[in-house]
């Protein structure tokens, strides 16, 4: 890898995987709508020269194109909002595809585990079969087919596939982020689903370092990948470790398909997110076999010290906000 191009860089993935390629020394450039928060993650990461910032429109695919010559990788990691899901996924996704088309590049995407559906294993390999029953999945998948398309010749496109995350980039669009941003700030807040059941969470540090392993290996490329956590958690768990390191305690609600219905009366993502609780009640594990056999060890951040370390760094976000 010579140089890479982070399209979303200022999201929970997006500024994990940046961080990562310029800790490797990585020519890298930053990309997203948002000139003030690509600022602001350059600032954090110590305006390194050999990072830069551009700000564009990952929907146009002639401003990532633009951006993006010089470069030999893609890393893919803009979304759309939960609810919007099924109008603007798959443009944003062949957007991002004729820019990397156009210039012959090497492409990585980020990804979930929606397409898999209820699992059919206990722990799900890359062979698992695709049978989503959600409107989610079903859309998840479609974009899997548009990514391999055989139109996109000049492309080498991965995907890699997540479970729940936290960590210190992560934001609201994500499951826990939500509630560890509650527990930072000392307010009450929601868990989504069920507290009690054990699921699979990975560290966003852990994840950016087994993605970008992956990227400069050209192997990998045209196949899937799962990235798998450090284990099993409760919310239960979650919720005492992350008051613990923040010294403080107060509500923690879980919300389940009534609770999430009336909320999303007001916050129409939250209605969105009922269909997936299936997730919460029947956990879908990763196998990591493919990776360790191929690769080699994954990064294990335990959940104790992830954990603390999300909340200090939401407790620095929200004083700086404050001053």
């Amino acid at each position: 890898m010579e140089k890479a191009i982070v399209v979303g860089a200022t999201g929970g993935t997006g500024a994990a995987i940046t961080e990562e390629l310029v800790k490797r020394g990585i020519p890298t450039l930053a990309f997203g709508r948002s000139s003030g928060k690509l600022e602001r993650l350059a600032n954090r990461l110590g305006n390194p020269e050999h990072l830069e910032i551009v700000v564009g429109d990952a929907f146009r695919s002639d401003e990532i194109a633009a951006a993006a010559r010089g470069t030999d990788v893609l890393f893919h990691c803009a979304n759309v909002p939960y609810h919007e899901m099924e109008k603007k996924l798959i443009p944003l996704g062949e957007s991002v595809m004729e820019a990397a088309n156009l210039l012959g590049m090497k492409l990585v995407v980020i990804d979930g585990i929606y397409p898999y559906g209820r699992k059919q294993m206990e722990r799900v390999t890359e062979e698992h079969p695709k049978e989503p029953h959600t409107r989610k999945g079903k859309t998840r998948l479609a974009y899997e087919n548009m990514l391999f398309d055989a139109r996109w010749k000049r492309v080498r496109t991965m995907i890699v596939r997540l479970p729940d995350y936290y960590g210190p980039t992560a934001n609201e669009a994500s499951y826990l982020g939500a509630t560890l941003e509650a527990i930072a700030a000392g307010k009450p807040g929601i868990f989504v689903g069920n507290m009690q059941v054990p699921r699979e969470y990975v560290y966003l540090p852990d994840a950016a370092s087994m993605v970008v392993e992956l990227a400069g290996r050209e192997e990998a490329y045209r196949q899937n990948w799962n990235i798998p956590g450090a284990g099993l958690i409760s919310g239960k768990e979650i919720v005492r470790l992350a008051r613990r390191a923040s010294g403080r305690s107060r509500p923690i609600v879980p919300l389940g398909r009534i609770g999430l219905s009336l909320l999303g009366l007001a916050a129409p993502v939250m209605k969105e997110v009922v269909e997936m609780l299936y997730l919460t009640e029947e956990p879908l594990v990763l196998s990591r076999d493919k990776y360790e056999s191929r690769i080699g060890p994954i990064p294990e951040t335990p959940f104790e010290e992830g954990i603390a370390q999300t909340i200090r760094e939401l407790q620095r976000k929200l004083k700086i906000a404050h001053l």
